[in-house]
């Protein structure tokens, strides 16, 4: 895929994918985010993007992701428009080219853009007119940049190194954009071993390629591990014959106590969210002692301020 310029260190334009990012920016948005997060308790505001407007542009469902960006967007002092597709002239038959366009010469200067579509905050980026900033909140099942830079993020809160970490992801690989993401900036970060376990049906053809270790038993999967990130079942992306029932899917992937307990002591768990409770994480342990979920939604503030700082200071 063809860089598209910007995704440097003090020169962040667009955030498409986590490719595209080197890790001096990676860590650099971390050290913003630890600024940021640092007084969680207060509503402290600051004036970064004091005089600019944030766009939201949601084609597909959201909660964490959209309120995470409005919020992180307000916190920075920005206007925040959150456009109601359905109602927009997208209904009309207008591009989204055109669309963002108009949006520019109304003076909106970020754009946070989810589709269902893989590339299309891509397109985006390669077509509209002047100096706009794209930031992919989720393409397809290609690719989630921001939530691999909170989860890592998160993971980096409760543990001393990336280099000696073994990191589970569990469940649907294959339609999920966030466990894409994931191996990348786990690689990128040193992770000693990135894991992968679920059906072979919810493997992608390419695994062999994707520098992790991919396992269809759950118990061996979980062995020593030092994190482990659960992941929702993409109904709306796959085949009605891709799984079993969701008890048959529970019984074989499911995370229970007795599984956890495979894994380090202090093993931490994450999900993106939606959690599907009773399908791929029991109720005990998605609210237990070990569980960082909620962190990571708090986090999620954090890291999607850090990049819009990144954006503003060109």
């Amino acid at each position: 895929m063809k860089k598209i310029k910007g995704n440097k260190f003090s020169d962040l334009q667009h955030l498409l994918s986590i490719e595209e990012i080197d890790i001096t920016l990676i860590k650099d948005i971390f050290k913003s985010a630890d600024k940021f997060l640092k007084n969680n308790q207060s509503i402290e505001k600051y004036k970064i993007l004091q005089g600019k407007t944030v766009c939201n542009l949601f084609f597909e469902n959201s909660t964490r992701t959209q309120t995470t960006f409005e919020i992180a967007a307000k916190r920075l002092s920005a206007d925040v428009i959150n456009l109601d597709i359905a109602t927009s002239s997208q209904s009309k038959g207008e591009s989204i080219i055109d669309l963002i366009n108009n949006l520019i010469a109304m003076g909106v200067n970020i754009f946070v853009v989810r589709h269902s579509k893989p590339g299309v905050p891509e397109r985006i980026a390669r077509n509209i007119k002047n100096k706009a900033h794209i930031i992919n909140a989720g393409d397809g099942n290609r690719g989630h940049p921001t939530q691999a830079l909170l989860d890592a993020y998160t993971i980096k809160s409760y543990k001393k190194s990336f280099d000696d970490l073994k990191v589970a992801i569990v469940g649907d690989i294959e339609h999920s954009r966030v466990a894409k993401s994931e191996i990348i900036i786990l690689n990128k970060l040193g992770v000693k071993e990135v894991r992968v376990i679920g059906p072979e049906s919810l493997m992608p053809s390419n695994i062999s390629e994707l520098n992790v270790r991919a396992f269809s038993n759950m118990n061996e999967g979980l062995e020593d591990v030092d994190a482990i990130l659960m992941l929702r079942i993409q109904k709306e992306r796959m085949r009605k014959d891709t799984v079993p029932s969701e008890k048959e899917y529970f019984k074989t992937y499911g995370l229970n106590e007795g599984r956890l307990k495979i894994a380090k002591n202090d093993c931490i768990i994450l999900h993106p969210g939606p959690i599907n409770r009773g399908v791929e994480i029991e109720t005990l342990v998605a609210d237990g002692s070990q569980s960082v979920i909620l962190e990571q939604v708090k986090n999620g503030i954090g890291i999607r301020m850090a990049v819009m700082e990144k954006m503003t200071s060109l």
